[in-house]
């Protein structure tokens, strides 16, 4: 079932195994897969005297096996045969058991998933193919490890289709909590666990040591703006932290990458990785998974406190914290996030083959995702606010040479219409006529921008009306100390490229500050 090669470099990952891992299979003899399960089981575990493999008897219908440590349960378990990209998440499932993996958190996230209260039974469906679901299979294992309480199933949806439909599924991954819908789309692991800790709770013993950090300067923000600062900080000898939800930021929502001046084409997971080698090199203390809570930035030593009772302390504080994907805010929107209502046309796009979607937005991002669409829906409706469209000349050349792809201009979403468990249509606005029709489809790709990160610093800094962090030309803010760069700042076109300028730009000002008594 495993390709030799393969099998010959899992064996040399799982050399240092300390502890045994049985896998416990249940076949059910109605299931077709379950000799191919069987046959990359068999695989799996030959390629360690630490992995056994043990088969009992369930439900006809059983396709899945659970891992379990030294004998004890570890709470992951996967419903399906993890091929594909999955198959990482098997072997990351085994590693982390054995305490070896490379994506367990530090000691304060694994504080805050200990702490979830109650039991939560996670269930994630997905797609082999799917890029984005792997993360999240991913973190939600790791979770499942670190608190008894908390177990987690990966699903293969193409193999268990009657769930699928009964559960309205029409994107992947798509989590439930209990039984109940809890999240859908890309994930991280701080997104998840700060929905888990809102949805179910923590124990009052599990945050009750607050950890205190300081440093010469806090970045905030992972994406190409806080990469560049903390790289600049260190560069100069300072002590330097970058807290973030992740690094990457936005790049690891963008496809592919052709305007990096000198890197003629990349994609924005490589750009990621290429971002988190840079920052390695450097003695930078990245703290990952935080979601920043409130800062106190008007005193000599800024205060920024993060959910799970950490503080970051410095006399220098760099905002990079990047803008997110705006929504409609239209009736319908968020009830159907995830069963017809999608903002990444690379995950979710493949379920609507052969079927009518639509595309809110004409600038780049959203002639990029008609284009991409086109070659897999029947008919794609691109909806564009304005009453000319924003993209680049090169797309909308492309796009008119494709058949099925047609543009309104000046059409305004006002509501997203459903049959109450997923999309049936959109109703749009003739803003030059103010006359109403809808539109039937089964999907809508919602790409009509981003939005400044800037609420944890709305009472301190001043924005703008569009909530960017005003900044003068050297990435200073109203406050001492305290500077911006990128997608969250007032500086004009939002390009990787400039935000990396502007990383720079910050921590050579703030230095200069520093250097100069300023702060």
């Amino acid at each position: 079932m495993l390709d030799q090669d393969i099998l010959e470099q899992v064996k040399g990952i799982f050399t240092s195994l300390k502890t045994t891992y049985t896998l416990r299979a249940v076949l059910g003899a109605s299931r077709l897969e379950a000799a191919d399960m069987q046959a990359f089981l068999t695989d799996f575990t030959s390629t360690s005297d630490h992995l056994k493999l043990e088969t009992v008897e369930g439900d006809a219908d059983s396709l899945e096996f659970s891992i379990l440590k030294d004998g004890a349960d570890t709470g992951i378990t996967f419903r399906g045969i993890p091929n594909g990209h999955e198959f990482t998440s098997l072997l990351l499932a085994v590693l982390n058991a054995d305490g070896q993996g490379k994506n367990l958190p530090d000691e304060a996230i694994v504080r805050r998933i200990a702490a979830i209260a109650g039991q939560a039974k996670l269930q994630t469906y997905v797609s082999l193919t799917c890029t984005n679901c792997p993360d999240v299979v991913q973190a939600l294992n790791v979770m499942a490890l670190l608190n008894p309480a908390i177990s987690h199933e990966m699903i293969d949806g193409a193999l268990f289709q009657e769930e699928v439909s009964a559960k309205g599924i029409q994107g992947v991954p798509a989590v439930f909590l209990n039984g109940e819908p809890f999240h859908s789309g890309r994930g991280t692991l701080g997104e998840l666990l700060d929905k888990l800790e809102e949805k179910m709770g923590t124990s009052e013993t599990g945050n009750e040591q607050p950890i205190e950090r300081t440093y010469d300067v806090v970045v905030l923000g992972g994406g190409p703006a806080g990469s560049a600062a903390a790289i600049y900080s260190a560069r100069k000898g300072l002590k330097v932290a970058v807290v973030a939800e992740r690094i990457g930021g936005q790049v690891m929502d963008t496809t592919g990458i052709e305007n990096l001046i000198s890197v003629s084409q990349t994609t924005g997971t490589k750009l990621a990785d290429d971002l988190r080698n840079h920052i390695g090199s450097y003695p930078v203390d990245i703290f990952e998974n935080r979601k920043i809570e409130h800062a106190d930035l008007r005193d000599a030593v800024k205060r920024v406190c993060v959910r799970g009772g950490e503080t970051f302390l410095a006399p220098a504080v760099i905002v990079a914290t990047g803008a997110g994907w705006r929504r409609l805010n239209v009736d319908g929107e968020a009830q159907y996030i995830g069963h017809g209502v999608h903002f990444c046309p690379h995950c979710d796009g493949p379920f609507y083959k052969g079927r009518p979607v639509a595309v809110v937005g004409g600038g780049n991002s959203g002639m990029e995702a008609a284009i991409d669409l086109a070659g897999i829906c029947s008919k794609v409706t691109v909806l564009e606010f304005a009453d000319t469209l924003r993209a680049d000349t090169v797309l909308l050349e492309k796009a008119a040479q494709m058949p099925n792809i047609e543009i309104f201009k000046s059409s305004q979403t006002t509501q997203v219409l459903g049959d109450g468990t997923k999309v049936s249509g959109i109703r749009v606005k003739d803003r030059t006529t103010d006359k109403e029709r809808d539109i039937a489809l089964d999907g809508i790709f919602v790409q009509i921008g981003l939005a400044a990160n800037s609420a944890p610093f709305a009472d301190e800094l001043d924005l703008t009306p569009q909530k960017e962090i005003i900044i003068d030309a050297h990435c200073r803010t109203s406050i001492s100390g305290v500077y911006a760069a990128g997608d969250v700042s007032s500086v004009p076109y939002k390009q990787i490229v400039i935000a990396m300028g502007e990383g720079a730009k910050a921590a050579l000002s703030a230095f200069e500050d520093r250097l100069h008594g300023v702060i």
